[in-house]
């Protein structure tokens, strides 16, 4: 058992160590709508889903997205495809208002 959670443990260092870079905030000095998305994911794997949500909305939704899709596609559920485009909307319009919010409140533009 410690062995698993030495690995784990090693694991999210080595995610938080590797994170990528955002080009546009690297050659435009402005943020993009997924900014925030691997620290958000990262604490989250970290169990801290407060700041997981203050990082990145989006984050939460866009998992539960990526899982029912898998399910859809093993399983077939009858209104799978319908609840897909519906998930996808809402995931793009959290992502939206949040970005929005940074614009707003955050002065973005470095």
């Amino acid at each position: 058992m410690n062995f698993c959670l030495f690995t784990y443990n090693a694991f999210i260092r080595w995610l938080q160590a590797n994170m990528l870079t955002c080009p546009l905030k690297k050659y435009l000095h402005i943020e993009c709508p997924g900014c925030g998305l691997q620290r958000s994911f990262i604490a989250l794997l970290n169990g801290d889903v407060r700041t997981s949500l203050q990082l990145y909305p989006a984050t939460l939704p866009l998992l539960f997205l990526m899982v029912f899709t898998i399910f859809h596609l093993k399983y077939k559920f009858l209104h799978g495809a319908a609840t897909i485009k519906y998930l996808y909307v809402g995931v793009a319009f959290v992502v939206l208002v949040f970005y929005i919010y940074k614009i707003v409140n955050h002065k973005i533009i470095a």
